[in-house]
């Protein structure tokens, strides 16, 4: 198999062309020489966030009524090691000066994102610290086989804390270098430490808990056994290349159009989402910008050394930072085009993050068939989708995040967990919150709960949200046999309004219509968004983490477009005592009918771990869909051609026998 690998180098100075486009290599260099000029970098200052500040839709029209460009800016975040205040800075990149910046208030706002160094910190400080040099003395391990994962602290009842930058460790005995570690926690142990002061201001011991010594070392012969000789090649080949093409960060494929975007936060961007619909003759919008604007990980054990455990991993860790370089045949199979990705270091450096992203197309199954006695013909054509996506790694967790696009105008988002559980030692039969997922082993109940965050602009930015039911209806002289059910649509009006729950008993979904613009039915156009309806936060309603994840208590909120609402937790997530995000921003109540909106969208995974999940999990899914609901006057898919392939006969005559295809990632 011969496969052609093309990578698109955003380091030029072209990818800062369009406004909407990432920092370049050079900006973020503009950007450290800015703020050194101004006085505000010394040797304690660390970058914790370097991102491009998005031009407004109202900056964006301005401009191309004008044939400009609105200004370049920058979003960075500094932090000084030595004190726990920080500042919130937006550079003109064109002035060269610094537009604003705002001191920052610890206990007020919250706290920047963990840093890299800190995460070291934690084992050295913990390593010197004779309360945890003797808790590991009395369970005979020696400090320096032991690995500390250090975890961001949330916020809870310790006074002691307050306007302090706190950090936990829970401990892990690592047998040899290349042991995995997650496989022997030492429980009934944590440390807090203060990575200001450099101090460890706690050491919680309960007591000697047997470390468990099942093997974690899923890639040891050992354990995996010999590999198995069954499987034959999978060739996915595509010898005239892609269907899509790429200038700059500018994505075509098939109908759609989308500007491809990174963060260090959100990791990937997706910008002005548009299909041409050929009908019309025109580009129409579906979305101005999509991306997971935060997530979520809340652990169900209320064992005091676990109790505090929750993870921002959007917020707290920022994952598009740890971005894996993806590997073709591996990460991703056929024709590949990868994009690199650049954000700054914690000194303000440019930093390439190679293979970051990664485009390619797949086949997906049939797209529609039919067979008609009475006409005497049968047809069918393939499904096939464009997927965008990137590999991040937080601990002990590693997620994808793929962007799908398919041939009927559908959207969609799917998150892929794998990697390691969390683990802990079991306490033994029948403990309620918690799996033994090997002997002795345990892994806590959690969840993995995703925000994602979509300015919506179907055909245009005067949308209407409708939250759309089934009904069952009684059986009456309207309805003798009782056979009628029927669909019910909800206007939601204002924020408030518009917190809303799935409900899958009712096939509920929520359309975003335009108003104005109507389809050949005479109907609003419209997407929908379909959800999984899975659980959301389980926590206690009173419980810390609720207050800071409030955005995971409904899985639908709508607010009122505005620019400067771009994280569903708030800006600074870390140690913040809650109410910040989107309790925020839906306090006004605005008006959401007819206007420029944003939805908001939560999903994931209730993860109650199985053995079959130890001691690597297989791939676990969740996401959604936007589908277009009268949007376009008819099937958008009636020109897609029969498919012609090696793998199967094929008749030239489709009134007899059809297309047909094969090869590819089928899954028809």
């Amino acid at each position: 198999m011969t496969t052609t690998v093309t990578t698109s180098d955003p380091r030029s100075a072209a990818g800062g062309q369009h406004p909407l486009s990432s920092l370049t290599v050079q900006e973020i260099s503009a950007v450290r020489d800015v703020l050194d000029d101004a006085g505000l970098i010394h040797e304690n200052t660390r970058f914790v966030y370097v991102g491009l500040e998005e031009p407004t839709k109202q900056e964006l029209r301005a401009a191309r009524a004008s044939a400009s460009r609105p200004t370049r800016r920058a979003r960075v975040l500094l932090h000084d090691v030595r004190v726990v205040a920080a500042r919130d800075v937006v550079v003109d990149l064109d002035a060269r000066r610094v537009e604003a910046l705002t001191d920052l208030d610890a206990e007020a706002d919250g706290q920047l994102p963990v840093l890299d160094e800190e995460f070291e910190l934690v084992e050295q400080l913990l390593a010197t610290d004779e309360r945890w040099l003797a808790a590991l003395a009395a369970r005979e391990l020696d400090v320096a086989d032991v690995r500390v994962a250090p975890l961001s602290a949330g916020v809870f009842e310790y006074e002691d804390e307050i306007g302090k930058r706190i950090l936990r460790g829970l401990a892990f005995r690592q047998d040899h270098p290349e042991d995995h570690a997650w496989a022997h926690p030492v429980d009934g142990l944590v440390g807090y430490v203060d990575v200001i002061a450099r101090e460890v201001t706690q050491v919680i011991d309960l007591g000697v808990v047997p470390v468990p010594e099942a093997s974690g070392n899923y890639d040891d012969p050992a354990v995996r056994g010999e590999y198995r000789s069954t499987q034959k090649p999978i060739s996915i080949t595509q010898p005239e290349g892609p269907s899509f093409t790429l200038d700059g960060d500018l994505l075509r494929w098939e109908n759609f159009s989308v500007r491809v975007g990174f963060d260090a936060r959100e990791g990937l961007v997706l910008h002005q989402i548009s299909f041409f619909d050929r009908d019309q003759g025109r580009d129409r919008s579906i979305v101005h910008r999509a991306s997971i604007a935060e997530m979520v990980v809340p652990y169900a054990d209320p064992s005091p050394v676990r109790s505090w455990q929750n993870y921002f991993d959007t917020g707290e860790y920022l994952v598009g930072r740890y971005a894996n370089a993806l590997e073709l045949g591996c990460d991703c199979v056929g024709e590949i085009t990868y994009l690199d990705a650049v954000i700054a270091d914690e000194l303000g450096n440019p930093r390439v993050l190679p293979n970051a992203v990664c485009i390619h197309e797949e086949d997906y199954g049939i797209l529609f068939k039919h067979t008609d006695l009475w006409a005497g013909k049968a047809g069918v054509r393939r499904q096939r989708r464009l997927v965008i996506s990137f590999f991040t790694t937080i601990g002990n967790y590693d997620y994808g995040f793929y962007w799908y696009l398919y041939l009927d105008g559908t959207i969609e988002f799917e998150a892929k967990a794998t990697g390691v559980v969390f683990t802990s030692a079991y306490p033994g039969q029948g403990y309620p919150y918690a799996s033994e997922i090997a002997p002795g082993l345990g892994a806590p109940y959690h969840q993995h709960l995703f925000s994602a965050r979509l300015d919506m602009a179907v055909d245009g930015e005067g949308n209407l949200v409708e939250e759309v039911d089934v009904q069952r209806v009684p059986t009456s002289a309207e309805n003798p046999r009782g056979n009628a059910w029927t669909i019910t649509a909800t206007p939601l009006r204002t924020e408030l309004q518009a917190r809303r729950k799935a409900d899958p008993s009712l096939a509920r979904v929520w359309h975003v219509s335009n108003p104005d613009r109507e389809n050949a039915l005479g109907r609003p156009v419209a997407y929908a968004l379909f959800p999984e309806g899975q659980p959301t936060l389980l926590a206690a309603d009173d419980s810390p983490i609720q207050k800071r994840a409030a955005f995971a208590t409904e899985h639908l909120w709508v607010t009122a477009y505005d620019p400067a609402e771009r994280y569903s937790a708030g800006d600074f997530v870390n140690q913040h005592h809650g109410g910040a995000g989107l309790p925020a921003f839906v306090a006004d109540d605005r008006s959401i009918e007819n206007t420029d909106l944003v939805l908001w969208h939560t999903f994931g995974l209730t993860h109650v771990p199985r053995p079959e999940d130890w001691p690597i999990m297989p791939v676990d899914y969740a996401g959604f869909k936007l589908k277009p609901v009268g949007f376009f006057d008819r099937n958008p898919t009636l020109d897609v051609p029969p498919t012609s392939s090696a793998h199967c006969a094929t008749s030239s005559n489709e009134s007899t026998t059809g297309g047909c295809c094969g090869g590819g990632q089928d899954r028809g």
